[in-house]
């Protein structure tokens, strides 16, 4: 039996658990990349706290670099897993070899492009005279391992795609282990300051990146990268475009997001405003990468059984993915809640940034506590390829929503609206979300259901 066949004929909780773990493991490993980052930033003396609003204000930017990582491989590996399915092995290289490429090309554009405009943009991001040596810093080393976080974050779900959970897990945790290494040696021993933080981190991306192009021109791997299939196909493109476009939205309209946040709480509160976001936004990682994780690990056991006909083990691991993922979004958004200090003295010690930050997080978290809902159902119209509902759920929560509102409360409520727009918009779009998944689909799965019948027939 070759890997990929275990998704759909294993024991489908055995299986779940099997995928599931190892991609909540690696989520979890994967956001230590920019958390111990700021951990160690904020706890640089003399300068930790503007220094850490300072690389908060560089988020936005590794958000965009993320979100076009997401678009050919989130875009792409769902499609790959669904021709798995179908045992069509030929079109899964093809999609895979044409993510390298589109990889490729967005590696160069986007580090040229915020090389040449980093100052302008990172004071658009909410950056002051204070804080902008700081973010400039962080951004101008970072940006030379553009390519090193493409490979890593958009080809690692052609791993996890085919079955190989631990793999792909592992690929993650040799980064992360090595940035935790290098993290204190390259700022508090060599005296790099924030360089040493990017440093780091690229290296660490680099190492992890070298791991999975390895698997993936490696006999252990069901589909391999070829380079025939590396030059771009309009049809193979458009149809990872297609799916690719409502996670590079859902990420890169993070960076959107923080951009309107961190110049809303600039303009109506200052610095100390803008570094309890930058200790939120951290924190909403760790809230958010276990059901990101739990999604991860479920979509390749979808898209599979889909693409197999086996509907019935799609509505199964649905049900599992959806409880999972709302009772991880309540639980841990309920202890930022309860206890917002656990969180927040951990990333400064500076004792007004606490206050205000713990006074502040009990709101801003709160809508947080149900969108695990809103997670697994995105991801499995993603898992089913369906693209158009996908899209409209991305830009439901952010773009329609959140956006608006941060511009529109804080003139009527001050600063204070900037963090109660959270909660409006996460309440709003889980309801919409799950009512547009009611409707989807139950015609999704019963058209598929009476075509079967057909075939049969």
């Amino acid at each position: 039996m070759k890997q990929d066949e275990k998704l759909g004929t294993a024991h489908l909780g055995k299986l779940i658990a099997e995928m599931a773990l190892p991609a909540v493991a690696a989520q979890i490993i994967n956001v230590l990349y920019n958390i111990v980052d700021r951990i160690y930033i904020g706890h640089i003396h003399g300068y930790g706290d503007m220094a850490l609003t300072g690389v908060g204000v560089t988020f936005p930017i590794l958000m965009v670099i993320s979100a076009f990582s997401a678009f050919a491989g989130m875009g792409g590996a769902p499609l790959a897993s669904i021709q798995l399915g179908k045992k069509n092995y030929k079109e899964a290289e093809k999609i895979l070899g044409n993510s390298v490429g589109l990889l490729l090309i967005f590696s160069v554009l986007l580090t040229v492009l915020f090389s040449v405009f980093k100052t302008p943009v990172l004071y658009a991001f909410g950056a002051s005279d204070q804080t902008i040596i700081y973010a400039r810093e962080y951004i101008s080393i970072y940006l030379l391992g553009t390519v090193f976080v493409q490979f890593a974050v958009g080809l690692n779900t052609y791993i996890s795609g085919q079955g190989n959970a631990r793999t792909a897990m592992m690929s993650v945790l040799i980064g992360a282990v090595t940035n935790i290494i290098l993290d204190p040696v390259l700022i508090f021993v060599f005296g790099m300051g924030v360089r040493g933080a990017a440093l780091a981190t690229i290296i660490s991306q680099a190492i992890s990146a070298a791991w999975v192009i390895r698997f993936l021109t490696s006999k252990k791997s069901v589909i391999r990268i070829r380079r025939k299939y590396i030059r771009l196909n309009a049809k193979t493109v458009g149809s990872i475009a297609a799916l690719g476009v409502s996670p590079f939205i859902m990420q890169s309209t993070e960076s959107l997001v923080m951009i309107t946040l961190n110049s809303g709480l600039q303009k109506y509160g200052g610095d100390l405003y803008v570094g309890t976001m930058s200790i939120m936004s951290s924190i909403m990682q760790l809230i958010v990468v276990p059901v990101q994780g739990v999604s991860q690990g479920v979509q390749p056991i979808m898209s599979y059984n889909y693409g197999a006909g086996k509907l019935d083990r799609v509505k199964g691991a649905f049900i599992r993915m959806v409880s999972v993922c709302l009772a991880a979004t309540v639980i841990l958004a309920g202890i930022a809640i309860a206890r917002p200090e656990i969180y927040a003295r951990v990333f400064t010690g500076n004792k007004e940034l606490i206050s205000l930050t713990c006074s502040v997080m009990p709101v801003y978290f709160l809508g947080i506590t149900i969108f695990g809902i809103q997670m697994a159902c995105q991801s499995t119209f993603l898992a089913l390829g369906q693209a158009k509902v996908s899209l409209v759920i991305a830009l439901l929560r952010k773009v329609i929503l959140l956006i608006p509102l941060a511009i529109t409360l804080p003139k009527f409520m001050g600063v204070m609206g900037i963090y109660r727009a959270e909660p409006i918009a996460d309440f709003t779009s889980v309801a919409v979300t799950v009512i547009l998944f009611i409707i989807t689909a139950k015609k999704i799965l019963r058209k598929d259901e009476k075509d079967d019948m057909i075939g049969e027939a």
